[in-house]
């Protein structure tokens, strides 16, 4: 097959065209054959329809949220506890039991323990045979797809560039741009960042900015409220003095312009004032976004379920987000990065951390934002992922990644963690891989997180090999890896 997903109306020519590696080597073969391009285009129809019936997922899902856990949470203290092992291995936590039979969960997780027949968990993430143990690096691969050229010893990178590998959801908007009057790609409640590189694996790099997500960053930390009750989105309001009305008029007087000078028009056709300003422009007047910010008309019951916190009403104006046409939202989690306080990086006092800060938020958080969208039918199209950039060492007490950590700590651990899936025809009360003994090492069926990332491009019915050119004009692929079908019904 055949696949042409580029912006409808470009021609052949066009060097931002998305073909698949693949689908280049088809048609360099295709002569031998007979085949001409036209041939290829008239049968892609039908071997896209043959694709969509016969492959698990494809193109179910319409939104993403990505519940991103960074610092690297503990699978041993939430969803892959282990009995029989060494003291400092074992969880301080007592296991219970779940909905799925013989899979058991820390008391960290009561709620996802009552829910988790209805999303897919992966046990077997794996860096293998190469881990990242360095937080910024793992980041970027697992948000671009891509390991960065340039790491540190330290493990920092460089600052965003326009060379960087885009985003997976930078991708997405653009090979599946949103039909509504509505912000395409929502980051929240702060950055991507390790220690003083902000935002690295966050942008859209060589897209170009008209693909990064629009950003909602609120002052505060995991417990200010108040300001998430005051959500700035001064770029989305109209001016005191000018009206929805006007601004209309404004475009129709732009299109007529345009219209009359069609050199100044083909000679800023790719600019702002074309395309993304006819977006800004219905982002406006339609108030769309505006009232998706709008948390206060929830009821209280809801919000409670959520958590009053700014990871749980971050989960949930993610919904909200989704509900009114958003296709990609990232709820970047803890607040403040490097936090000793709600921070995923326990190489201390991991204990009392976890059960008293970090492990409740994300339980309420996660499992209400499942079940919302569950009762609301919106999961069908909805895919959630929930997932860190690695987990923690199965040995308490040990240094893997030159950090120190206290006896009640645990290092950076990229060879064995899990993830979680739902919506968008994930399986329910799936379990998908299975670690060893100690949770060192994926036992079964280990999937790098490439993977992941290639199984979200799919069940958007995006190839993961679609090629799409960078700062030097080079075809890449999205993500060098296929997607995980086996999570898919």
């Amino acid at each position: 097959m055949f696949r042409i997903q580029g912006s409808p109306g470009k021609d052949l020519c066009d060097p931002h065209l998305q073909v698949s590696r693949r689908d280049v080597m088809r048609v360099g073969g295709s002569g031998l054959l007979g085949l001409t391009l036209g041939s290829i285009l008239k049968l892609q129809s039908h071997a896209n329809e043959a694709q969509v019936v016969h492959s698990p997922g494809w193109g179910k899902a319409k939104s993403v949220i990505m519940v991103y856990l960074q610092g690297g949470p503990s699978h041993l203290d939430l969803w892959d506890p282990k009995e029989n092992v060494p003291e400092n291995v074992k969880s301080a936590f007592s296991n219970i039991s779940t909905k799925i039979p013989g899979i058991a969960f820390t008391e960290n997780l009561p709620q996802l323990a009552q829910i988790n027949d209805r999303f897919s968990m992966i046990r077997s993430m794996s860096y293998t045979p190469n881990g990242l143990f360095n937080h910024t690096a793992a980041i970027y691969q697992l948000m671009t797809g891509y390991t960065t050229d340039k790491v540190s010893p330290s493990g920092q990178l460089e600052p965003p560039t326009p060379k960087d590998f885009p985003n997976f959801g930078s991708n997405i908007i653009r090979l599946k741009p949103t039909s509504e009057p509505m912000l395409p790609f929502v980051m929240l409640p702060r950055p991507l960042q390790e220690s003083n590189v902000i935002g690295k694996g966050g942008t859209a790099g060589f897209l170009g900015k008209a693909f990064d997500p629009y950003t909602l960053y609120p002052d505060g930390d995991d417990m200010d409220m108040a300001k998430m009750e005051r959500i700035k989105i001064d770029d989305l309001q109209l001016r005191p003095d000018v009206f929805s009305v006007r601004l209309e008029r404004r475009a129709k007087l732009r299109d007529l312009v345009n219209a009359k000078m069609p050199e100044i028009n083909n000679a800023v056709k790719d600019f702002e004032l074309d395309g993304y300003y006819d977006q800004a422009l219905n982002l406006i007047v339609s108030g769309r976004a505006r009232d998706a910010f709008s948390l206060s008309s929830e009821k209280a019951e809801l919000r409670d379920r959520y958590g009053r916190n700014t990871f749980g009403q971050s989960c949930l104006l993610a919904r909200r987000l989704v509900e009114a046409g958003t296709r990609v939202v990232e709820v970047i989690w803890p607040k403040v990065a490097n936090s000793d306080n709600h921070s995923w990086d326990h190489h201390s006092g991991l204990t009392e951390r976890m059960k008293d800060r970090s492990a409740p938020m994300l339980d309420s958080g996660l499992s209400t934002l499942i079940e919302d969208l569950d009762e609301r039918g919106m999961l069908e199209e909805t895919l959630v992922v929930a997932i860190g950039e690695f987990g923690r060492s199965p040995q308490r007490g040990v240094s893997t990644s030159g950090n120190n950590n206290s006896a009640d700590g645990r290092d950076h651990w990229p060879y064995c963690y899990t993830a979680i899936v739902a919506g968008a025809g994930v399986k329910r009360g799936y379990v998908h891989g299975k670690s060893d003994k100690t949770a060192s090492a994926p036992l079964e069926d280990p999937v790098h997180p490439i993977e992941l990332l290639a199984s979200i491009y799919h069940a958007f019915g995006i190839a993961p090999d679609t090629i799409v050119y960078n700062h030097l004009n080079q075809p890449r692929e999205l993500v060098k890896a296929e997607a995980l079908t086996a999570i898919f019904s």
